[in-house]
Order: C-alpha cells, then sequence, then structure tokens
C-alpha cells in the first residue's frame, strides 16, 4: 500500500494529471483542509499554545461544524480537531428564514465546548460557508437565510464579520475539494504534473477539477498557489448533479415514462428485487423551497437497457435546464 505521506509518481505524459475516483461525498471534507491552508499556514512562528478555527459548512442535506486545531509549531493537530454536523441543511429554512440562524445553535455550543479556556472563543474565527443548497435558491431567500444566520454569529462571542458567512460558488467548491485531496495524498506544495485530479460529488452539485496547462477561459480556470508553487487548475461545477438531486432527477424521468406498477416506482437501474421505501425533495412550480416527501417506494427490476436509456435522458434534460451547468 503506498505512503499517502509521499507524492505519487506521475503516470502520465506532462500535461496531464491522474484523475482520482474519489466521492468526497459533499463539500466538507473539501473546506475542511482548505480551512487548515488558510488558518494555520500563515504562521510561521511556534506559539505558545493551541489555535483554534471554526469552519461551518452549510452543505445541501445539513450542517457542519469543523473544529480546527494547531499546535505549538503551527501545524495542525488532528487529535484535537472535531465536527459535529445538524440536519436539515440551511436550505430547508426557505420558507421561513428566521429560524436559519438558530440551526447553528447546537453546532456553536460544540466548538466552545472544544475550544475550552485553551483558546477562547473571543480569539477564535467563525466563518460559515454555504454551497449548492443555497445556490439552488433565489438570491433574496440566499440573502434571508445569510442574515438570519450572521445575526447568531455576530452574538456568538467568537470573532465574526458579515463577510465571513458567505454562499461560494461551484468553482471554489471544486478547487478546496482539490486542495482536500492532494493535502491527504502528500502531493499538495509539489510539481503540479504530481498532482491528481477529483471529481468531488455533494448532494446538489458535482464538480470536476484537475491541473492543466491549457489556455482555457477565465471561467473555468484559475491559479491557485501553495507555497511556492502556483498551480492553474481546470474547475466546473455542475448544479443539480450532485448525489441525491441526480437521484430524485433520475427517478422524476423514470416516474415520467411510466415505469411504475399500483403506484410502486419501478427503478431499472436498481437489481431485480431490491426494494426500498424512500423520502424524496419535491420542488412545486414556483415555490421557493423543497417538501420532504414520502413518496414512493423503489422496486428495482435489473434491466440495463431501460437502465441506460433513462439515465441518458436525464443527462440531455440537466443539459437544458437553467443553472444547470455553473462555473
Amino acid at each position: 500500500m503506498p505512503d499517502p505521506t509521499k507524492p505519487l509518481s506521475p503516470r502520465l505524459r506532462r500535461g496531464r494529471c491522474r484523475l482520482c475516483g474519489l466521492c468526497l461525498g459533499s463539500a466538507l471534507l473539501a473546506i475542511i483542509v482548505s480551512a487548515l491552508v488558510h488558518v494555520f499556514s500563515s504562521s510561521t512562528h511556534p506559539t505558545p499554545s493551541p489555535r483554534f478555527s471554526v469552519i461551518i459548512d452549510g452543505g445541501s442535506t445539513g450542517t457542519r461544524a469543523h473544529v480546527f486545531a494547531a499546535g505549538p509549531d503551527g501545524r495542525p493537530d488532528l487529535a484535537r480537531s472535531a465536527v459535529m454536523r445538524v440536519s436539515p441543511g440551511l436550505s430547508s429554512f426557505a420558507d421561513d428564514t428566521a429560524r436559519a440562524g438558530e440551526s447553528l445553535r447546537l453546532l456553536l455550543e460544540f466548538a466552545r465546548e472544544k475550544i475550552g479556556g485553551e483558546g477562547g472563543a473571543s480569539a477564535t474565527e467563525v466563518r460559515l460557508m454555504a454551497t449548492a443548497g443555497l445556490r439552488l435558491l433565489e438570491d433574496r431567500v440566499q440573502e434571508a437565510i445569510l442574515a438570519s444566520c450572521r445575526d447568531v454569529l455576530r452574538a456568538s462571542g467568537f470573532r465574526f464579520e458579515d463577510s465571513w458567512a458567505k454562499v461560494i460558488p461551484g468553482s471554489d467548491e471544486g478547487i478546496y475539494a482539490w486542495v482536500a485531496a492532494n493535502y491527504a495524498l502528500g502531493t499538495l506544495g509539489g510539481d503540479p504534473h504530481k498532482t491528481i485530479g477529483i471529481i468531488e460529488l455533494g448532494g446538489a452539485s458535482a464538480q470536476l477539477t484537475f491541473v492543466i496547462d491549457e489556455v482555457l477561459p477565465p471561467e473555468l480556470s484559475t491559479n491557485f498557489s501553495f507555497g511556492e508553487t502556483t498551480y492553474t487548475l481546470y474547475t466546473n461545477s455542475f448544479l443539480n448533479f450532485g448525489q441525491n438531486a441526480a437521484q430524485d432527477l433520475f427517478h422524476e424521468i423514470v416516474r415520467s415514462r411510466g415505469s411504475s406498477e399500483n403506484g410502486t416506482l419501478v427503478d431499472p437501474c436498481a437489481p431485480k428485487g431490491y426494494s426500498h421505501k424512500r423520502e424524496i425533495m419535491i420542488k412545486t412550480s414556483g415555490a421557493s423551497r423543497s417538501n420532504l416527501e414520502n413518496q414512493y417506494v423503489d422496486n428495482g427490476s435489473g434491466n440495463f437497457k431501460e437502465c441506460r436509456s433513462s439515465s441518458l435522458m436525464m443527462m440531455q434534460e440537466g443539459k437544458g435546464k437553467k443553472g444547470m451547468w455553473t462555473h
């Protein structure tokens, strides 16, 4: 098994990178390491006591607070770092935006407990980064949810500025995921052509990011510097193609094609005989939010031809939806 602390040897020609078949599950892991880089790499001198930072990730299915610690030498102290998750996600408060901030209180209490008296909340930054769940909402609803969160964060006792609570674009989400994967594999900070590319699969969006030498439109490329190395990255985000959103869109298409028996959805991509009762997010026309409904039971038919046909239809329908392909 390769040593994850050492860079991997390149197997492709210069100008290309290996694409890691890695589903990070959500933007959380991406934000974790980007926060470590942001908070701890700026200090080159040992500190007398641990320093902390809190990053709150507002994902589509839940909100997580990551408490990061740095040891006396300024390096990340993973033993002191911790994470807590609450659900539902911030986007679920679209019809009652004033309650969004209240959902952060347990997370802030958790962070305060983990920091204790060693760092102190007053000396610790807290930042909120919301992802595709909020990007799917109208701008006015996004801002109302963020305003509610800012009120709570401002009164939390942590160091906070209003600009530290925001909805990050899909391109940033992809870059953070790329940073996380290469940090974990020990390839960050070295030869750009020894890095890996990533496919980051969240709940509401999917991101593709890798090092590239070609000249691309500004909306598809960015320069990222770490230490003395600058990386030119291709990054693209596909809104509504996250794990949960894509599955719901697929089932809508299957249902529209009449693949049901006695009101039960027949999923051609599930193994024959498979049965699963599931709740899905349904967004009615003109509604500002999606409602969780226990709408149907999946029965698998194991029909490859039908599965392939429905999947291709989903991809084509996705291309035609406004906002489906975002940068």
